[in-house]
């Protein structure tokens, strides 16, 4: 492990579980109302960052809750790639 993770760890531990979840679903819903590629970008970034998040929680995590993360992402990866074309 690098040695910026366990504090970027420590950080994203001390974020409050509502507003992390509100923000998000802000930024999603952003995304889907935004025309074309604005919201599709959007939800790309999204993407990203849970991206970065699962990688990050990947050996904590059961099995089944692997896959709903990635069906998650694959749904939103999609979704963004549609709002783009």
């Amino acid at each position: 492990m690098q040695p910026t993770q366990p504090a970027r760890a420590e950080r994203l531990a001390r974020v409050n579980p509502t507003r992390a979840f509100l923000g998000a679903l802000v930024v999603v819903l952003a995304g889907l109302f935004l025309p074309g590629i604005v919201g599709g970008v959007l939800l790309l970034a999204l993407a990203a960052g849970m991206i970065a998040l699962i990688r990050m929680t990947w050996s904590v995590q059961t099995p089944p809750t692997r896959l709903l993360r990635l069906v998650l992402l694959t749904a939103l990866i999609g979704i963004a790639i549609i709002k783009i074309l």
